[in-house]
């Protein structure tokens, strides 16, 4: 599960810490620390005999680990797990055979029960600790009905370089030579990537086309990606798999050869299952995004359709939609209780993205009002209106504190209810201050970052009290975790 890892280090006996020696030094090992407790984010806590805090990365409460010091402070530490002596006896065997190298699914060794404990006692601590405002009881945490296969989306990069694990390079003492890999980057490292043979995130045909991809592409010779040199002509591919069934790929390449592209779309049409809607899209540029660039359909619909309880989306190749749709419909009913609506209140939905928030809970609104400052965006979220018939959804891109004044107000009513929805950065401040003056009786904050949900409800505290609280886990096996808050004008 975990496995020693070689370090040029010093050396300092186990629970003893030399504060001289160590304060403005990194790569300071500890041997035999017993993980105390969980922090956040994934890392866990000791302490050493001066009082100091060490937050651990790939450690679990009761774990017996030697660990290297990879951040100092003067009152605190980051370390690395580096071996695991003694296993907590909550730890169980990962299920998955890219365990600890992919860099994703880093809780595997907990029990489900376990993970969602500490992703309920995580949204508490850093409420009260960051946010130093009044709570209310906490709901218990929601936890995902799907723990393995839940994944609506996945990307998978095409490097020259496939990642080498220590214990390959340990082994092997002539140099290696580059090696092609389909698979996730390795953490940390921007041109290497990490083969992936079959993951639990996505349901079929997810690993069948990572198999076929692999099996086409070694057999005729073609090029992944040199992330250093920016050759090569295989780069990315994009899987979406939605809860009905359809299924839309997207592969991205380096530059435009149409014989070769033309065999390889009808190669991956003809061998892989169930293709709804059939992408490519060329990317000469030295990043992967794609938002700036076209993709074009080369067979069938060119979008997927997904369902939220009756309500229904359309997904194109960069559309923005929850990763786990069936754990989002639970995060939304969530939305529309706290904001229970009557059907007498405008709602205005910040950071609406493709509408899908408004969308959902707009039985209950007189008018939905959502606003995003991406336009492709606010493009699909009138499609997903005009989808499910609803005439009284309109959508405005642009910033929230530009769009919202008198003479917005005037035209489409004051807000009654707000669902803010915003990125793991959280609010900006403006948009704080904006919702300062418009003053709607509630608030209902959707959180994927529970750290800077805490700063945000400190600035709004002066005019809102928090009436409701509910963690929502839309990502196991990981520390990610979504709380939602209800709040109330004083």
């Amino acid at each position: 599960m975990c496995h020693a890892l070689h370090y040029s280090s010093i050396l300092l006996p186990s629970r003893l810490y030399i504060s001289k020696l160590s304060r403005k030094k990194k790569n300071v090992r500890l041997e035999g620390i017993t993980i105390e407790s969980y922090a956040a984010e994934g890392k866990s806590i000791t302490h050493l005999e001066d009082g100091k805090v060490i937050f651990v990365d790939n450690a679990i409460p009761g774990d017996v680990v030697d660990a290297i010091i990879t951040k100092d402070k003067k009152s605190w530490a980051q370390a690395r797990t580096t071996r695991l002596v003694s296993p907590s006896p909550d730890r169980v065997e990962p299920f998955c055979s890219h365990f600890g190298v992919c860099g994703g699914c880093k809780w595997q060794m907990l029990p489900y029960e376990q993970q969602l404990k500490y992703k309920q006692q995580q949204v508490k601590d850093q409420l009260s600790r960051i946010g130093n405002v009044d709570l209310p009881e906490m709901q218990p945490i929601l936890g995902s009905s799907q723990e393995r296969y839940y994944r609506n989306k996945l990307e998978f990069t095409f490097s020259s370089t496939r990642y080498r694990t220590f214990e390959e390079i340990k082994e092997r003492t002539e140099k290696f030579e580059a090696e092609p890999a389909l698979g996730f980057h390795a953490p940390g490292l921007f041109d290497k990537v990490v083969e992936v043979h079959q993951c639990y995130l996505q349901p079929a045909p997810t690993n069948e086309l990572l198999t076929v991809l692999r099996e086409y592409t070694t057999q005729h010779n073609l090029p992944y990606y040199d992330f250093k040199a920016h050759t090569g002509w295989l780069r990315n591919v994009v899987i979406r798999v939605a809860t009905t069934g359809e299924v839309l790929i997207n592969l991205v390449i380096h530059n435009d050869d149409t014989e070769q592209r033309e065999a390889i779309l009808k190669h991956m049409l003809e061998h892989i299952p169930g293709i709804t809607s059939l992408h490519y899209t060329i990317n000469p540029k030295m990043n992967d995004s794609i938002h700036d660039l076209d993709v074009h359909c080369w067979h069938g619909k060119d979008h997927i359709e997904e369902r939220l309880e009756n309500f229904r989306f359309k997904i194109s190749p960069k559309s923005f939609f929850q990763t786990n749709t069936k754990q989002a419909e639970s995060l939304y009913r969530v939305a529309r209780d706290f904001a229970g609506l009557t059907g007498n209140e405008v709602l205005y939905d910040l950071y609406c993205g493709t509408g899908s928030i408004g969308i959902f809970c707009s039985a209950g609104a007189k008018k939905v009002i959502g606003i995003e400052v991406v336009e492709d965006a606010i493009k699909d979220a009138w499609q997903n209106a005009a989808l499910n018939g609803l005439d009284h959804c309109r959508f405005y891109a642009g910033d929230v504190e530009k769009i919202c004044t008198d003479a917005f107000f005037a035209e489409h009513g004051r807000p009654d209810v707000i669902i803010t929805d915003p990125p793991r950065a959280g609010m900006t401040e403006k948009l704080i201050q904006q919702l300062l003056k418009m003053r709607a009786p509630k608030v209902v904050y959707v959180s994927c970052n529970p750290a800077t949900q805490a700063r945000d409800l400190q600035l709004l505290d002066a005019t809102y009290r928090i009436t409701r609280l509910q963690p929502v886990d839309m990502f196991p096996h990981t520390h990610h975790i979504e709380n939602v808050a209800l709040l109330e004008l004083r």
